[in-house]
């Protein structure tokens, strides 16, 4: 398969390893991007999954409350500076608005909720039209609270990031103090028992392919090799599961366990950070890479 210019692109803003190493990662996983992250990740060259998250794409976050519920949405556009427009700041707090008081649940029917006057998939393109750049609504989810439970929120960063955090008990400050976590930590996973199990069958690949990599653990026995292994699988689900990461107002103990002391039980986070997974506009990448490649 053809490696192109717009892959290596990409897999050096998913991992930040240098461009040849991209391209080499490329051509040994048949262009495959993800497998080809795993590969840089197996020969040491990068910790993808740390790089993932970043972002890859303009626009706002936020976040709304209405009774018992908050709306978490993201809404994309071309460029930083269109961002800032007013227009556009309307625009995502006006869409936020109208479904936090409504019964949407999927985009499809997110799209069709009256904005102004008329459906929110009209109201984007004209939108468009206004503002001059691509806009795009790309995703939303609301969190209903019950009876004895308690949500926070969280924006950072005027709206690069924004954060939801459900608890059973406790209070909205606790609650608000985990979603401040969740935008700085940027967990995957509630707790343990909520990881994909295909997760950790592929740390456990990468983690076992970068210990073949590793000079220090050659002839290492098989068992000791096992340990080392599934030290490394654990430590990483501490660092992607909420309940499992040291609290960023007090490292000495984990975010579960701040929220027990405090009365309540973790039940659901969400965090939405502006691009995650979507290409960044960078129209001199080609020069640059077509420019490293000849060197």
């Amino acid at each position: 398969m053809a490696i192109t210019t717009q892959m290596i692109k990409e897999l050096r803003d998913r991992t930040s390893a240098g461009m040849m190493d991209c391209k080499h990662a490329l051509e040994a996983t048949n262009g495959d991007v993800d497998k080809a992250c795993d590969w840089l990740r197996e020969k040491g060259i990068a910790k993808a999954a740390k790089k993932e998250g970043r972002i890859a794409a303009e626009g706002l976050t936020t976040v709304v409350a209405a009774g018992n519920k908050v709306t978490v949405l993201e809404v994309n556009i071309e460029t930083d500076f269109a961002a800032r427009n007013e227009k556009f700041k309307q625009l995502v707090n006006d869409l936020a608005n109208v479904l936090v008081n409504s019964d949407a649940k999927t985009m499809d029917e997110a799209n069709k909720v009256l904005l102004n006057g008329i459906p929110v998939s009209e109201a984007i393109v004209h939108a468009t039209a206004t503002i001059g750049e691509k806009i795009s609504f790309r995703r939303f989810e609301t969190i209903t609270k019950k009876e004895g439970e308690n949500i926070g929120c969280y924006i950072h960063m005027g709206g690069k990031i924004s954060t939801a955090v459900l608890i059973k008990g406790g209070s909205e400050e606790v609650a608000s103090n985990v979603a401040m976590h969740v935008a700085g930590l940027a967990p995957i996973f509630l707790d343990q028992a909520s990881i994909d199990p295909a997760y950790l069958e592929k740390e456990t690949h990468v983690q076992l392919e970068a210990a073949k990599n590793d000079p220090k653990l050659a002839g290492k026995p098989e068992a000791m090799l096992q340990n080392i292994i599934k030290g490394k699988v654990m430590k990483e689900v501490k660092e992607v599961c909420l309940a499992e990461q040291p609290f960023v107002m007090d490292n000495t103990i984990s975010v579960g366990q701040y929220v027990k002391n405090n009365g309540g039980e973790l039940i659901k986070f969400v965090r939405f950070m502006v691009g995650e997974g979507l290409e960044h506009r960078n129209e001199d990448f080609a020069a640059e890479v077509a420019a490293q490649i000849k060197a």
